[in-house]
């Protein structure tokens, strides 16, 4: 395994709490990812990951296909 890395993304639509929710959810399953820390009040979404497993495009997508746009 690789040493793990964290990437931090400003998260455009969270309306509520549950919006981060579901973010976090979602980004938590796919694989490689080690940990997820969504801020609703921030509007950020903190991802500690193996990069050998998973990538930036990996997280953007799963951000747009859960209906938010990540910058």
């Amino acid at each position: 395994m690789a040493t793990a890395t964290s990437m931090t993304f400003t998260v455009r639509g969270f309306h509520c709490s549950g919006c981060a929710d579901n973010v976090q959810t979602a980004l938590s399953n796919l694989e490689g990812v080690i940990r997820v820390k969504a801020d609703f009040g921030d509007s950020t979404v903190e991802i500690r990951f193996d990069p050998d497993r998973a990538t930036e495009a990996d997280f953007r997508n799963q951000i747009t296909a859960s209906g938010f746009q990540a910058d």
